[in-house]
């Protein structure tokens, strides 16, 4: 399925949308489903409203670690919305943001 998400948001190269996971991509079509509401997505995925504006807050950051950064490459991209999404700590993204970068300006 994941090839089918990348698929249809092909049109979308070097916008947040290159971010979008499967998982990401269900969730932003239920929410769209239930017309925004909160209250009624945390009742179709079975979680409390603060799990589910817990989820929806990491979507959000990971779609503003995005945009933040316009220069970025796609690896650093990946990394902010590692971050972004909880995926990594801010220790781990830190340090291999600074890796890479020194590794870059090298060569």
């Amino acid at each position: 399925m994941l090839k089918k998400v990348q698929f249809y948001f092909m049109f979308a190269e070097g916008t947040w949308l290159e971010l979008v996971t499967e998982e990401d991509a269900a969730f932003i079509k239920r929410f769209i489903l239930c017309s925004g509401s909160l209250k009624e997505l945390a009742g179709v995925y079975g979680v409390s409203y603060p799990t589910l504006r817990l989820r929806l807050d990491r979507l959000i950051e990971k779609i503003r670690a995005y945009d933040h950064v316009q220069t970025a490459d796609a690896y650093e991209k990946m990394l902010r919305g590692f971050y972004a999404e909880g995926a990594i700590s801010e220790e781990a993204f830190k340090s291999l943001l600074s890796a890479y970068k020194q590794k870059n300006k090298k060569g």
